[in-house]
């Protein structure tokens, strides 16, 4: 291999397609960590390794190595699971984790604090339910999202099915995953990867389906998206787009965010064909150099999006036709109830952050337990981390509700901006996190929503993300108000999301504490309440006042201020 490329590529190309020496690295019990190399690998099987950074200094005290333990992300296209293997997710939560459930923005759930001896046995039982976690992490297509929609169940369930199969499509066929966890044989022969290769992608991939109008996916922010085109219900094909992206870092102008490429309209039946064709093209083409360059959105930069769309259509062996209108007016979710021409009723539930435990306010666990014990439809995760019990019949709809309330999943009372806000994990375990996010964003909104109601826009739903440093998990770039983590208890300050994750934000302030925030915000807040016009979003007024630029070459000029 060319020795000038990225040390990942080195260690993906001697790993055995995916075998590496996890199995020794797993049965070594001197040390709660794996091997450099596998802890590598180990992020196509699902999980990376982890430390408790507020116990870092402490154990370095105590002559101990930091306290390892591994998050582990499961593969769950669309988010959609049975109650069946919820009660399961559940059981494994509490005795091979932390005890808590994370549900993500890749509108799937992840367990933190697995001890490494506890990690095959995890990986068994939520297998038992068909759940894996293959290509939960790493340089392959990740979890594939899909449009949760709960009042269009006809043409949600045929859309969630494109979903399923892209997944499937797109899953590496190694059985390195197999041999480790599940305990199956090994191989005899040769063995490849005929979408992949040897080295898989040059970086990570995502993908999401989208249901117009409804932009609950962040659909443009995606390597690969699959707009639903419909016509009285009916599927008639996808809208595809490529090239998005929110990874950045802080103050390197050759790394901005991206929103997709629209590419043009497909078929159905093209789908899987044009999936593969905009994989194996990112495969040949990305930057196997620069990690921080080879995602999808960098190589369409350098290739030119024409040039990429002929590749992708002479691999497709097919040509895109014009794409079809579309029209987005949300991209967050809608709570309670609704219901649809079946006869079924839908439950979305407020999951402040996606972390989902018991405490002593809200035994939110145990409350999602009770509901799964009786509960005949299914549940879906939503790209916004939160949860829906999903095709309730009416006769059942109090009894699921009283146990919800009981249980403080529903949460009444809650300001329209909070609703509407997400936040990643941050500290204390994600090692790229810079600063506070999810255990510190409650506690930051609620200032906010004290300067909202000071100003009479309470009511006025602000989309506001906050993530702990600029890899973008909370897609903070297409915010109204993103908040980014620069260093402990300081944020960057982005501002002009539209409310439906057609735009990006730009820079507005850098490296704000807690005090600039706010008071900037004050003054932000009481421009907009005196001068916005009727019906006007947050995002949208900053953008006509001329606070903030609306980005058009972020390549050029997103790291910079107005």
């Amino acid at each position: 291999m060319d020795t000038k490329v990225n040390q990942n590529e080195i260690i993906k190309a001697n790993s055995r397609y995916l075998r590496g020496t996890l199995e020794e690295s797993i049965a070594d019990a001197a040390t709660g960590a794996l091997s450099a190399d596998d802890a590598q690998i180990s992020k196509f099987h699902g999980f990376y390794e982890q430390d408790d950074r507020d116990l870092r200094l402490q154990r370095q005290e105590q002559f101990l190595e930091p306290y390892y333990s591994f998050m582990l992300r499961a593969r769950l296209p669309g988010g959609v699971c049975t109650p069946e293997q919820w009660l399961t997710i559940d059981s494994v939560c509490r005795e091979l984790s932390n005890g808590s459930i994370r549900l993500t923005t890749r509108q799937t759930f992840q367990y933190h604090g697995i001890l490494k001896k506890n990690l095959k046995p995890l990986i068994q039982r939520i297998n038992q339910v068909m759940i894996d976690s293959i290509g939960g992490c790493g340089d392959v297509n990740r979890n594939v999202i899909c449009n949760s929609n709960p009042e269009c169940s006809s043409l949600h369930a045929e859309v969630y099915r494109w979903a399923k199969r892209i997944s499937e499509h797109l899953l590496p066929e190694t059985r390195a995953y197999h041999e480790i966890w599940l305990d199956g044989k090994q191989l005899a022969g040769d063995e490849s990867e005929p979408l992949y290769g040897k080295t898989y992608l040059p970086r990570k991939f995502k993908t999401a389906v989208a249901i117009p109008p409804y932009n609950d996916v962040d659909v443009y922010t995606n390597d690969l998206g699959f707009v639903a085109i419909a016509d009285d219900g009916r599927l008639q094909g996808f809208n595809v787009l490529a090239g998005g992206g929110m990874g950045t870092t802080h103050d390197d102008p050759s790394t901005y965010p991206r929103l997709a490429d629209v590419l043009g309209f497909i078929k159905p039946e093209q789908t899987l064909a044009v999936a593969e064709a905009v994989i194996t093209t990112q495969r040949d083409f990305g930057d196997r150099i620069s990690r921080r360059h080879a995602r999808l959105k960098y190589t369409i930069e350098r290739m030119g999006p024409d040039a990429f769309i002929k590749e992708v259509e002479k691999r497709a062996e097919m040509r895109f036709e014009e794409p079809h209108p579309v029209s987005f007016i949300s991209q967050g979710d809608r709570y309670g109830w609704a219901g649809n021409a079946d006869g079924k009723s839908h439950l979305t539930l407020y999951i402040e952050n996606g972390r989902v435990e018991n405490r002593p306010d809200a035994e939110q666990l145990n409350g999602l337990y009770k509901i799964a014990q009786i509960h005949k439809g299914d549940f879906r995760i939503t790209p916004n981390q939160n949860l829906i019990v999903a095709s309730v019949p009416d006769g059942m709809k109090q009894e699921i509700e009283g146990i919800a309330r009981h249980h403080g999943l529903l949460y009444e009372g809650g300001s329209p901006t909070r609703l509407a806000s997400i936040a990643c994990v941050a500290m204390p375990t994600c090692p790229q996190a810079m600063a506070e996010a999810e255990r510190y964003f409650p506690d930051l909104l609620q200032k906010v929503d004290r300067l909202a109601d000071y100003h009479g826009i309470r009511e006025n739903a602000i989309v506001m993300r906050m993530t702990g440093c600029p890899n973008g998990c909370a897609r903070p770039f297409v915010a109204e108000i993103g908040l980014v983590g620069k260093g402990p208890g300081r944020y960057n300050l982005l501002l002009g999301g539209d409310g439906s994750g057609l735009r990006l934000n730009r820079l507005y302030r850098k490296n704000l504490n807690e005090a600039e925030l706010l008071n900037t915000l004050d003054g932000l807040f009481q421009q907009y309440a005196a001068k916005r016009n009727p019906d006007e979003r947050f995002g949208d007024y900053v953008i006509r006042s001329g606070l903030v630029r609306p980005v058009i070459y972020p390549k050029e000029d997103y790291h910079g201020t107005d």
